[in-house]
């Protein structure tokens, strides 16, 4: 009794202290605007919020250090179910949803909705099928329950493996999101951004581990909402009248199509096309014979200048005909990339695809595979969400597991507050570009498109190909990346509001972030050097060797992360696949079906885990280079199922060789069977930890 009075005491404390922080960071945005009327500077601006948002954060961090294993590994389970689900919901709000979401929908429209869908869904799956029965077992990590339920090493170091695999990939993601955050809003450079934006992440997850990444996530996922809400309330005032344009914003909807018809009939817009359509062809053409091209267009060049001096032309035909010929490639090689370039203009002489219209395409073929990835990208989502390591070490920290499935409600609804809101932003953005971009001067570009261009030329690039001063829609390149942070200064909102999105797009890749090298960390620390090399270390020294497994692997991503291996929808796909198959045929047949046994989960998890990763690597350019594959992708594409669902080949193939080798083996011990029932009943009290809680 009076243990339950403690947890209903300490979650009190808690709601106040975070109502007023709540209250204390609407009051510092409000100084700041009030700063900016004055005549604070944009860049003292974002310095501000950066810098203040992550000293926050560190504050917290170093508040909350500790050297105790139940308090660094699982924050001493005694979480209360609606922090962990802020605590959840900011850890899986990562940069691909805060960042990348809404910039998918804005370019991909009605077939974006794909991962709105999966990853929602995928908390039903994580309710139903997982998160109750982990946290009857107890312990600290998912290997851990691979190791008890399975049985012997091998399955717990592919468990750590696995865990590392999909924990690193989706770690990049964020720590490139960090990196362009900080870039945009410091003027720093985007490398040293990554770095500057590591030292956040580490400060909370170095020095207390799950602890203080708990409540530093809570206090993220505050700033989060509110920086996604505002713009989005703000525009929809404008738009629609109404302060909840969630549930409003069909009319803007209804402009963007009749935009989009103006825009594929306008003569400029079909001019710009046909100049792409043209530019492609004559690369591919070139291509076939890249020697005999580059001699005849380097001399047609040379004649034209020969020419037009014997002419007496005037100095302005002269002087371009020579620039013309000193930015030909110097050589065939240097051609040859340029013809690579210019091959892919041919996907941008295609119009605008309708923003409200499933599956567009031109085929009936086309129609099917657009419907086939939409259909691959809900099933990875979905199954990926209920396999992800650091989602479901989360439900380790609750005090019981009543608190656990309560915590899944608040995690979905924390979630559910961006994820309806995203869709909603994706229209609002477009209007603003269709409406205000295109059709404006090149002469008078606003300030923001040139600072973008600068952090990264192909998050955002304006050219005038057909040099008539006005912008096509053609003529931009706007990467998805970018979308959710220059909405604000492309409606042309205060710049306050810039730097609170950017703070809000920074607390969600280091809350993520910091869940995600825990994790790490922890496989490596707990489940590699603990249970496997010393099982005899002190609590000391098992968190010591924790923190600075985590520093290493913290500078390894970053550094991968400055070499921009992808976008950030891409690599999170990209782990949520790999998750997918590795992770969620072991958990579920393990705590469903008792037959499953050691040789099949081995098997299973390798096979699964593996063909995803082989799918990946031949059909996803930026792996396929790093791996030096030179077969056409064709080769290896299955169904035109592009590689971020990779999950729908892996995980059915796990699954199937579990079953298969688990009925040609014998079945596991009886205490094996024993610990199934066990989990399977998750209203029963206790757990089977053998670890101080």
């Amino acid at each position: 009794m009076s243990q339950a009075f403690s947890q209903v005491s300490f979650t009190q404390q808690l709601k106040k202290y975070y109502a007023v922080y709540a209250g204390g960071f609407i009051a510092f945005v409000l100084l700041l605007a009030v700063a900016e009327q004055m005549g604070l500077s944009r860049k003292y601006i974002g310095y501000a919020f950066l810098f203040s948002t992550i000293g926050l954060y560190a504050l917290i961090g170093i508040m909350s250090r500790t050297v105790e294993v139940a308090e660094y590994y699982v924050a001493g389970r005694r979480v209360p179910a609606f922090f962990n689900g802020m605590a959840t919901g900011a850890d899986w709000m990562s940069a691909a949803s805060f960042i990348g979401m809404a910039g998918t929908l804005y370019l991909s429209g009605f077939d974006g909705l794909a991962f709105v869908m999966g990853w929602t869904g995928g908390y039903v799956l994580v309710a139903l099928f997982l998160a109750p029965y982990l946290r009857k077992f107890g312990q600290f990590t998912i290997p851990d329950f691979l190791g008890a339920r399975y049985g012997g090493n091998i399955i717990r170091t592919l468990g750590m493996l696995s865990a590392i695999l999909c924990s690193f990939v989706y770690v990049v993601a964020q720590i490139y999101g960090v990196g362009l955050i900080t870039s945009r809003f410091t003027g720093l450079e985007f490398g040293i951004g990554v770095f500057v934006g590591l030292g956040g992440i580490l400060v909370c997850s170095f020095l207390g581990g799950m602890r203080a990444v708990t409540w530093t996530q809570v206090a993220q996922y505050i700033i989060l909402i509110i920086a996604y809400l505002t713009p989005v309330v703000w525009l929809g005032m404008k738009h629609t009248g109404i302060p909840v344009p969630q549930f409003a914003y069909g009319q803007t909807l209804q402009k963007i199509g009749e935009l989009e018809k103006k825009i594929t009939a306008d003569p400029k817009e079909v001019e710009v096309r046909n100049l792409f359509k043209d530019r492609a062809a004559a690369a591919n053409a070139a291509l076939k014979d890249p020697n005999k091209a580059y001699a005849e267009g380097k001399s047609a060049l040379e004649k034209k200048a020969a020419d037009l001096k014997a002419a007496n032309a005037p100095a302005d035909q002269v002087t371009a005909a020579e620039k013309a010929l000193a930015a030909y490639p110097k050589d065939v090689d240097n051609a040859k990339g340029q013809w690579n370039k210019d091959k892919g203009l041919a996907a941008r002489a295609a119009p605008p695809s309708p923003h409200a219209t499933p599956f567009p395409g031109k085929d009936e073929a086309a129609r099917n595979t657009a419907r086939l990835n939409f259909l691959g990208i809900v099933f990875c989502m979905m199954f990926g969400t209920a396999a992800l390591p650091h989602i479901l070490m989360r439900y380790y920290t609750t005090p019981n597991v009543r608190e656990a499935r309560q915590s899944v409600f608040w995690s979905l609804f924390f979630i559910f507050l961006l994820y309806f809101t995203a869709p909603t932003l994706a229209v609002l953005a477009k209007f603003e570009v269709y409406s205000n971009l295109v059709g404006s001067s090149f002469a008078s570009l606003p300030a923001w498109a040139a600072a973008w261009q600068v952090v990264d030329p192909t998050l955002l690039n304006i050219t005038d190909f057909n040099r008539d001063g006005i912008v096509q829609l053609a003529e931009i390149v706007l990467g998805g990346d970018i979308i959710v942070l220059a909405t604000p200064e492309i409606a042309g909102l205060p710049y306050v509001v810039s730097g609170l999105v950017a703070a809000g797009g920074l607390a969600a890749a280091l809350s993520t972030a910091d869940g995600l090298l825990l994790t790490i960390a922890n496989a490596l620390g707990h489940d590699l050097y603990y249970k496997m090399i010393d099982p005899h270390a002190s609590t000391a020294r098992r968190v010591s060797v924790s923190k600075a497994l985590l520093l290493v692997v913290a500078l390894i991503a970053a550094y991968t992360a400055s070499l921009k291996p992808g976008n950030i929808l891409f690599l999170v796909g990209a782990a949520f696949s790999l998750a997918a198959s590795s992770f969620f045929p072991a958990l579920v047949l393990g705590i469903f079906w008792k037959r499953a046994n050691k040789w099949g989960a081995i098997a299973g998890v390798s096979a699964g885990v593996g063909f995803c990763a082989y799918y990946m690597i031949t059909t996803y350019p930026f792996l396929r280079d790093l791996f030096g594959v030179t077969r056409p992708i064709s080769d290896f594409m299955i169904m035109g199922i592009n590689p971020i669902s990779a999950g729908v080949f892996g995980l059915p193939l796990g699954m199937a060789v579990i079953v298969i080798v688990s009925l040609l083996t014998p079945a596991p011990e009886k205490d094996v069977q024993e610990l199934v029932e066990h989990v399977r009943y998750p209203h029963l009290r206790g757990d089977i930890s053998t670890e101080a809680t």
